[in-house]
């Protein structure tokens, strides 16, 4: 089951990181490539059919049977998998109300719920840690702190709130945040966070980090009343501190416990704080991590000064700084920094700063041109860059440089070693930022250039209707010859891959898509010139135009049947001549159109490449001629015509080898549904004889699939019906037994097929 669900996930061709040299690189990809665990394969169905297995209260809300439920690890993981996935709304947070579920922590990122909802789905758990950030507008901070605070046991024993990015209505502040007492992380980046907040939250007796990131506090002497207990501050981008540098110094120099100091700036704030910081060599002697990113004035000599008077120090922030370029960064053990000097540097810069867009955008910009030439397969960076799209979606500068290192981190063969999975969130996320910014071209052209990785396109799961449609437009866009090819490229595979129900809602873009087609093959015509943009346009109207009436019509009302004639009247290439043929065959199969085919042009240039010494060239004139010939409405005024060619068919088919065979290419299908009038025309067994040759052909060549598609189409039991009828004649009957051999050598013993039920 679990292979079922997840095919290609580890492909033959994934090698793993070695462990020793690329320890992280070696555990992504084993992640990565394996099957997600069972408890998350559960997980997603039951987020998926929740209305199947939940019943309705009277205001239409959800709620889970009585007798389930679901202990805390399970319900912490269910409710992080909902609002991960976008499920998580007032209507299904209500499972949440009962006695089921039993939470611990909420970890909730971005959802939109109302107060209400947040109120009755969490506030009577017993909640230890609660992750709220960048919720949205509708649930403000005072409402989720109200809310909690409802709780006594709550109140005494929360450890953990992250309310960054939270709205705050004007005039309003966060004092109460005092009443939580066993409060021992709070987060409050990105809020209108005031002084008399500070205050308030300084009092906790428990306080242990504080994350007062780009809020409105001026002055930071309040943190002096928690200075015996605060281990952890973050104060990045403290934009509105009026107090200048010796003063911020003196306070902090009094926090004796601190281990982790976070003092980053946005570079255009031009901060000297931590030019001065580093000027103090008997300021916090028992710090572990410091984080002076975006700092002005900061060298490679003054922080090698500063962490050579602290040895145990893990940790340094230096991105957009002019330090961490020296051998001492690298040579110091255990030492990690996140900087902008080497790949080690970025991808610490682009793990830590995550959430911070200033910063993930200038990690980006140095992986971009750190990649330029990669030849080394780094997964670890791909889900770095994956993990800055998804937490910075409208941010049009990160989604942009990430874009681009995605094109460098999957370059062709790059693109094989990374694990499938891998390669469908990048793939999701660039399509998702040409929704978000869809007039900014660059961005669709990176994300369009992803596509021409075989690897992604043939084996990657992704949107290909969006992809599809992307490619179509571009088909359409002139000022890049190149990109247009790429784009002719991609729509002639994408276009196999769409239903036909998907390509009808496609109409706008295949119209034009169709039309601009066939101009570039008038273009070539006129050159004289069949090179590679030419096949890849007749191949993408081939394509197109396969199982989709509405192709095939926009294809005829073009005169796109007058320019594939000049097309086989100019080029004798086989190649062509199969493309040509393989599209005329998906307008013979259109019984409203296949009239116009009938025309002595027409059929004189079929007739001559039925005798075609190439088997594939042969082979698709006679599906032509087999198409044409099985209505005789076409040929009521030239029977003895269509005798004559009923009569080529047959002595063609008779000179082919084995439909065993190899051809320079083999042929595809979506269904054999075109095959169905072919297959019951008993008058004609030429006809029947043409269908059932290019059945076996490709069931023996690639049985996984034409097999499985003969039993869903009901071509099966068609085969049995065929094989039982009275007026099958003799040869029908063998090439018939020959397909119902090649199933069952394909399928196992224990997998008994249909039984025939009669004759037609």
């Amino acid at each position: 089951m679990v292979h079922f669900l997840h095919p290609l996930l580890w492909p033959r061709a994934l090698v793993l990181p070695d462990a020793q040299q690329d320890a992280q690189g070696h555990c992504l990809v084993q992640e990565e490539a394996s099957p997600y665990s069972l408890v998350n394969i559960c997980l997603d169905v039951l987020i998926a059919e929740l209305d199947k297995w939940c019943s309705k209260r009277p205001d239409g809300t959800l709620c889970l049977p009585e007798h389930w439920y679901f202990p805390h690890e399970i319900a912490d993981k269910f409710l992080e998998r909902m609002a991960w996935q976008g499920k998580l709304t007032d209507r299904t947070a209500s499972i949440f109300q009962g006695k089921q579920m039993s939470l611990k922590l909420i970890n909730i990122p971005r959802v939109k719920l109302s107060a209400a909802a947040f109120t009755k789905a969490f506030c009577h758990h017993k909640l230890t840690e609660v992750n709220a950030t960048s919720v949205d507008s509708e649930l403000l901070a005072p409402d989720i702190i109200h809310a909690l605070q409802s709780s006594a046991w709550i109140q005494k024993n929360l450890q953990c709130l992250v309310l960054d990015s939270v709205s705050i209505p004007p005039n309003s502040g966060l004092v109460a945040l005092s009443h939580f007492t066993g409060l021992h992380t709070l987060s409050v980046a990105n809020v209108s966070f005031c002084n008399e907040d500070l205050v308030s939250v300084s009092q906790l007796p428990n306080l242990g980090s504080l994350d007062i990131s780009n809020t409105l506090v001026t002055n930071i002497s309040a943190l002096l009343s928690c200075k015996n207990r605060l281990r952890s501050l973050t104060m990045h981008y403290l934009k509105c501190l009026a107090m200048n540098s010796p003063q911020v110094l003196a306070v902090i120099r009094q926090l004796k416990c601190l281990l982790h100091l976070d003092i980053s700036d946005h570079q255009q704030l031009r901060s000297d704080l931590a030019f001065y910081l580093l000027q103090q060599k008997d300021i916090l002697p028992n710090l572990i991590s410091l984080d002076i990113s975006g700092g002005t004035d900061i060298t490679d000599q003054a922080v090698e000064s500063f962490l050579q008077h602290r040895p145990a120090m893990r940790f340094v922030g230096l991105l957009y700084t002019d330090a961490g370029y020296s051998d001492f960064f690298t040579a110091k053990q255990g030492l990690k920094v996140a900087g902008g000097a080497n790949m080690s540097q970025i991808s610490e810069a682009l793990s830590r700063y995550r959430n911070r867009s200033c910063f993930v955008k200038e990690a980006l910009f140095r992986l971009f041109t750190e990649t330029l030439s990669l030849r080394a397969v780094l997964p670890v960076m791909l889900k770095l860059v994956a993990i800055g799209m998804r937490n910075h979606p409208l941010d049009l500068p990160v989604q942009f440089t990430a874009s681009a290192c995605a094109l460098n981190l999957t370059r062709q063969e790059l693109a094989r070693g990374m694990p499938v999975r891998l390669l469908a969130e990048i793939t999701n996320l660039l399509f998702k930022a040409t929704k978000n910014f869809p007039y900014y071209q660059q961005l669709q052209k990176n994300c369009l250039l992803s596509l021409t990785s075989s690897r992604i396109l043939m084996d990657v799961p992704f949107d290909r209707f969006d992809a599809a449609k992307l490619a179509l437009r571009w088909v359409c866009r002139r000022e890049s010859p190149k990109l247009r090819t790429m784009a002719v490229s991609i729509t002639s595979i994408l276009a196999l891959k769409l239903s036909p129900e998907e390509m009808g809602q496609l109409q706008e873009e295949l119209i034009m898509a169709i039309k601009e087609l066939l101009t570039i093959i008038r273009q070539k015509l006129a050159e004289n010139l069949d090179d590679v943009t030419f096949l890849f346009t007749l191949k993408a109207l081939w394509n197109l135009t396969d199982e989709c009436p509405l192709a095939c019509k926009y294809f005829m009302e073009n005169e796109g049947l007058a320019t594939v004639i000049r097309v086989l009247e100019t080029f004798s290439i086989s190649v062509i001549q199969s493309k040509v043929l393989g599209l005329l065959n998906n307008v013979a199969e259109v019984r409203e159109l296949s009239s116009k085919l009938v025309t002595e042009d027409v059929i004189e240039r079929i007739i001559s490449l039925l005798h075609s010494s190439n088997l594939e060239v042969s082979f698709l004139a006679a599906g032509v001629l087999a198409h044409l010939t099985c209505d005789r409405q076409h040929w009521l005024s030239r029977d003895l015509q269509r005798t004559d060619l009923l009569r080529y068919l047959h002595l063609t088919i008779q000179n082919w080898p084995s439909s065993r065979c190899d051809m320079s290419v083999l042929v595809t299908y979506r269904s054999f549904k075109a095959f169905s009038p072919l297959l019951v025309n008993f008058s004609q067994p030429e006809v029947q004889r043409w269908a059932l040759w290019a059945i076996h052909h490709v069931c023996s060549k690639n049985p996984s699939k034409y097999c499985q598609l003969l039993v869903e189409g009901g071509g099966l039991q068609l085969m049995y019906d065929i094989q039982e009828h009275g007026q099958a004649s003799a040869q029908v009957r063998q090439m018939v037994s020959s397909i119902l051999e090649e199933f069952r050598m394909h399928f196992t013993s224990d997998w008994r097929p249909p039984q025939p039920q009669g004759p037609l």
